[in-house]
């Protein structure tokens, strides 16, 4: 789950008070939304490699376009702006960490490996990372559920990995994006860390990493490849939209709303549903089937994230 911020660090880093019991079809509402728009943005930004985007590109399209839709609301309510409550120290390394380079590093792994190949490993090596780091640390200990839904998660990684660990015809270089998508995944977790160790909240978080990440797009041109004048307008505005506005930006809106109404805990379980939904979307859009030992290694994930994510924290 780019850059936008990714679902498992928008639930650590948003502090919000107890669920509201009054509107849960509309908690359900939000938690459904959010889970397609990210379900959806491993096809799109594979979709970008097709059109012949490079990772800068996207990156490009990616931060200018949320820029536009946050910059108001940056200046009507960041103080100082645009970093607010957080400063720019730490502004600045969650940008690093979850602002550009992030949305580099992953786009940069859709040009390798299938769109499913995203949504397996990075969500599901996040809560990993997380709690490894969290022990290392600050001394935090995961329960036996979660440490056993956990290994369920590394188990299933490794079965979904199994083609491109052998070097199958079919995943020939997947290995260097599935790389990439572990370092992702390692970069998020810093970021969901820090971001929960700070009290950030989630929505200046957002605003924050967005405008600061326009900072290091003139180096991003002039440092890669760049291709924005020999593509189509529609795939220019495809990536701009959905990675910019729908991922960026309302992806957030709804999961922050489905977290104020449903509670952090039951809206973490529709992160499971994430896989499913670019399995089907990939398979639809880009005619991308996984294959059975892909479908078996994603059904282990999905068990293990949800076990995971329904443990209760130790006393």
């Amino acid at each position: 789950m780019n850059h936008a911020v990714r679902p498992q660090a928008v639930s650590a880093a948003t502090p919000i008070a107890g669920p509201s019991e009054a509107k849960p079809w509309l908690g359900i509402a939000c938690g459904l939304i959010a889970t397609l728009i990210w379900g959806v943005q491993a096809v799109v930004s594979r979709q970008s490699v097709a059109d012949g985007l490079t990772a800068a590109d996207v990156t490009i399209l990616r931060f200018s376009a949320a820029a536009l839709v946050l910059l108001p609301w940056a200046l009507w309510r960041m103080r100082p702006f645009p970093v607010g409550a957080l400063g720019w120290r730490r502004a600045l390394v969650l940008t690093l960490l979850a602002g550009a380079p992030y949305s580099l590093v992953l786009i940069g792994g859709a040009a390798f490996a299938p769109a499913l190949h995203s949504s397996i490993i990075t969500p599901g090596l996040i809560p990993i990372f997380t709690a490894g780091l969290a022990f290392l640390l600050f001394r935090e200990r995961a329960g036996l559920a979660r440490l056993a839904g956990l290994l369920l998660v590394v188990v299933g990684v490794a079965i979904f990995s199994w083609d491109t660990l052998l070097g199958a015809p079919a995943r020939a270089g997947a290995w260097i994006g599935d790389l990439l998508f572990v370092l992702t995944a390692v970069m998020w977790s810093c970021f969901g860390l820090l971001a929960r160790r700070w009290g950030a909240n989630a929505i200046e978080v957002t605003i924050a990493t967005c405008l600061l990440s326009l900072l290091l797009l003139p180096v991003v041109a002039l440092v890669l490849p760049i291709r924005l004048a020999q593509v189509g307008l529609g795939a220019l505005a495809l990536q701009a939209l959905y990675q910019g506005v729908l991922v960026g930006v309302a992806a957030l809106f709804f999961y922050t709303r489905a977290v104020a109404l449903l509670g952090a805990a039951r809206t973490a379980l529709f992160l499971p549903l994430v896989p499913v939904v670019t399995a089907l979307a990939a398979a639809l859009l880009l005619a991308e089937w996984p294959s059975p030992a892909e479908v078996v290694g994603m059904a282990v994930v999905i068990t293990g994230m949800t076990i995971a994510f329904t443990a209760r924290s130790p006393a």
